[in-house]
């Protein structure tokens, strides 16, 4: 008769001493981890929010001919900005990005302003008292304008939101993009711009 047990116990034998150095090594994997994260303090090399900044599209052609009202009732135009760098931000108030944005434009706009810089948030088609109201809540100092027709949008073929451009003082428009911005990417790229116009 042949004995079957022969082969059975040193198949288990190899098979526990594989999930013993396999524990050993996750162990000792672990050790390593935390010696590490101890001597760098915490810090991991993972990119911070603001270094994932998109990069904006480097455009040459006039900006669009827009003329929309204002949450303050008067009509404003594009037009009556040239000579000024102006970012032209279309967003909308059940948009979570272009909210989440909005801080970040108030701030660069109120470092900037007094450099011929100014931000225009175009909203897409909310009421006005909606649109208002937002705008109090972050204490929004720049041009905010309404665009129940979409005109805007329409001018640069883009539906996204949030999705901007940015104008030159000649009237170009220079940069743009889709996307919820970043400070990292404003300083970047519209600040040297800034920089050379003045």
């Amino acid at each position: 008769m042949t004995n079957t047990n022969k082969h059975k116990y040193p198949r288990k034998r190899k098979k526990n001493t594989t999930s013993t150095l396999t524990g050993v090594g996750l162990i000792l994997f672990g050790i390593a981890f935390f010696l590490w994260l101890l001597g760098s303090g915490g810090k991991t090399s993972l990119p911070a929010a603001e270094e994932l900044s998109i990069v904006p599209a480097e455009v040459n052609f006039p900006a669009p001919q827009l003329a929309l009202e204002s949450i303050n009732g008067d009509t404003q135009s594009l037009a009556d900005y040239q000579g000024s760098i102006v970012l032209v931000n279309n967003w909308a108030t059940w948009c979570p990005p272009c909210k989440a944005e909005m801080p970040i434009l108030k701030q660069y706009h109120d470092t900037h302003s007094a450099e011929g810089f100014t931000v225009i948030a175009v909203e897409a088609g909310d009421a006005k008292d909606a649109v208002t109201e937002f705008a109090d809540s972050l204490g929004l100092t720049f041009p905010i304008w309404l665009d129940p027709e979409s005109a805007s949008i329409n001018a640069i073929r883009n539906g996204s939101l949030p999705n901007s451009y940015v104008i030159d003082r000649t009237g170009t428009v220079r940069y743009a993009w889709t996307g919820e911005v970043t400070m990292t990417m404003l300083e970047k790229y519209i600040t040297p711009l800034i920089a050379d116009h003045n």
